[in-house]
């Protein structure tokens, strides 16, 4: 396993979306000296299923990630190892190491933590640690100890896909911190950095125990915030003034496909497994189609953003139909009713308050079909 005297990068999650993307990018950008330095890696979810995945991301040598796939008209099929993950730790097992390391290396904290990371648990109002407890009552615990030690601040940037994930998460663990002193109150509101943040890069499947196969298309969005600095200079990782655009593009455009490719999946008799077998099927292509040009693509161009929006259909169709990636369909039905509730509903209020007035039946539809069934 490899060591390192300090983690100034402490990332909550193991998920191999992360392996490939923000996992790599410091690791390439560490080889220049343009990274804050090495990543402890926390596994949060306590599942002992993932024992094997965490032992091997710090391993000597690194893990791999393939990138496969058609960039700039060129076919781009190669394997790197990804050597940034020095440290990996348990919450289940080893939370005061844990609260050590935090207290005394952090300088970053990112996090993936699925689609339900947020979600509150009855144990989140306890006083100390339950491995029960949701990730920002585990990280409201982190903090605090580190308030008491040093105060010193440091930057959050979840990568969750959540609108305005910064400031989310920062509310949320302010909630949790309710009664305690008005200092570490202020603490978290005024001095530590809650990064808003995007990502963007399709990761279609695991290379066991640790590593990932991706496509070349890769983007970390962060929102420009006074003091911010991000954890690695690196191509893929933009500092913008406002995420609106990026994030309206990728949530109701490529995220609100793979959301309707799913629901069409689930009705089939004997579907395919992957996202391009899929679009293979003309009915299915053409319906895809038509949701982007008659419901979609008519918000974006109310919004102001119809030349953007056409040409980011355009991008994604092109990576949905990637030849090189086995991207499961099974996979992007988990936790398939809170996509369409985020996605499809999302848009549909999105479009509204845009003044977009034109009919959406399938899209309404498909909302309307979820809600009653939920």
């Amino acid at each position: 396993m490899n060591t390192a005297t300090s983690t100034p990068i402490i990332q909550f999650g193991t998920s191999r979306f992360l392996q490939a993307h923000a996992d790599l990018f410091v690791d390439e950008a560490q080889r220049d000296g343009r990274a804050a330095g090495p990543i402890t890696v926390v596994q949060s979810s306590g599942d002992p299923a993932r024992a094997a995945r965490l032992s091997a991301l710090a391993a000597s040598g690194g893990y791999p990630v393939r990138i496969r796939g058609l960039e700039d008209g060129r076919i781009i099929d190669r394997v790197q190892q990804v050597s940034s993950v020095t440290r990996t730790m348990s919450t289940a097992t080893g939370w005061a190491a844990l609260e050590k390391v935090f207290c005394e290396e952090a300088e970053f904290v990112l996090s993936n933590t699925g689609d339900r990371g947020f979600a509150p648990q009855p144990a989140d109002e306890q006083p100390e640690f339950e491995q029960a407890m949701a990730y920002p009552a585990k990280l409201q615990l982190l903090l605090r100890a580190r308030f008491d030690s040093s105060g010193r601040p440091l930057t959050v940037l979840p990568l969750e896909l959540v609108r305005r994930n910064g400031r989310v998460l920062q509310a949320r663990v302010l909630e949790l911190a309710a009664g305690a002193p008005e200092a570490y109150r202020e603490w978290l509101a005024n001095d530590v950095i809650w990064a808003n943040s995007l990502v963007d890069r399709i990761v279609s499947e695991p290379i066991e125990p640790a590593g990932a196969v991706a496509e070349p298309y890769a983007l970390w969005a962060i929102e420009k915030a006074e003091g911010l600095i991000p954890p690695c200079r690196h191509p893929a990782v933009q500092l913008v003034e406002d995420l609106d655009a990026i994030e309206a593009l990728k949530l109701f455009i490529l995220n609100l496909g793979h959301t309707w490719l799913v629901s069409e999946w689930q009705q089939m008799h004997r579907p395919p497994d992957t996202v391009a077998a899929l679009l293979d099927q003309q009915e299915v292509c053409d319906g895809l189609l038509r949701v982007y040009e008659d419901e979609v693509l008519p918000a974006f161009a109310v919004a102001g953003l119809g030349d953007e929006a056409a040409a980011y259909v355009e991008t994604t169709l092109q990576r949905y139909r990637n030849p090189f990636l086995d991207h499961l369909l099974s996979d992007i039905a988990q936790n398939h009713a809170e996509k369409v509730a985020r996605r499809i509903g999302g848009f549909l209020e999105w479009a509204n308050n845009n003044g977009d007035t034109t009919r959406k039946p399938l899209l309404t539809g498909l909302f309307e079909e979820m809600k009653t069934d939920a």
